[in-house]
């Protein structure tokens, strides 16, 4: 039995409005199956893809009950349920998965990483993962290219000097970022 007709049968077809952070993870739901669409509506994608963003824009409507099922990464930021407690909506979290980072990487593989003028990010944990890799973190003359603010925050905070992020977070705009650093990177070469 396909998974929206599990639903169907167990919640009795509720129409069911969803927020995304972004227009990529909305994508998700326009490309899903035409009775999957009739259950789940994304109403709402904010004006930049943060969370953020996402918390202080939420429109909320007085005459509803604002309660909010949030799942998430484990290791997610608390902004949105944050953010939202703050305007008055009943937060649940769910931590749904996590991610874990390699605790070893072959030799030869991490010395030609660590010889890359550029390393992409595309979340806080996957800069954190990098720096644990690194032998020596302060001795890294590499940049950082990040997928959006959060992450480039994050990269910071961990002392990296040369980050780069699009100013509205997208897989185009992180595209753009990467040869951004790479250009930049090759010019000080030149110089």
């Amino acid at each position: 039995m396909e998974i929206s007709k599990r639903y169907e049968k167990a919640a009795g077809t509720p129409s069911v409005k969803v927020a995304v952070v972004g227009t990529g993870t909305a994508s998700i739901f326009d490309e899903a199956t035409p009775s999957s669409k009739q259950l789940v509506e994304v109403a709402f994608t904010p004006s930049k893809a943060t969370g953020k963003v996402l918390a202080s824009e939420l429109p909320k409507y007085e005459s509803e009950r604002c309660t909010v099922l949030y799942p998430a990464s484990a290791k997610a930021s608390h902004d949105i349920e944050e953010g939202l407690s703050k305007r008055g909506f009943q937060i649940t979290r769910l931590n749904t998965y996590t991610t874990e980072p390699v605790e070893h990487v072959d030799q030869m593989i991490l010395q030609q990483s660590l010889s890359a003028s550029v390393v992409a990010v595309a979340s806080p944990s996957a800069v954190r993962a990098w720096v644990n890799l690194l032998p020596e973190p302060e001795n890294w003359s590499g940049s950082v290219a990040c997928i959006g603010e959060t992450t480039a925050s994050a990269a910071r905070k961990l002392g990296f000097r040369r980050v780069y992020y699009p100013s509205s977070p997208c897989l185009q705009g992180w595209v753009d970022s990467i040869l951004d650093a790479l250009r930049i990177h090759n010019q000080f070469l030149k110089v």
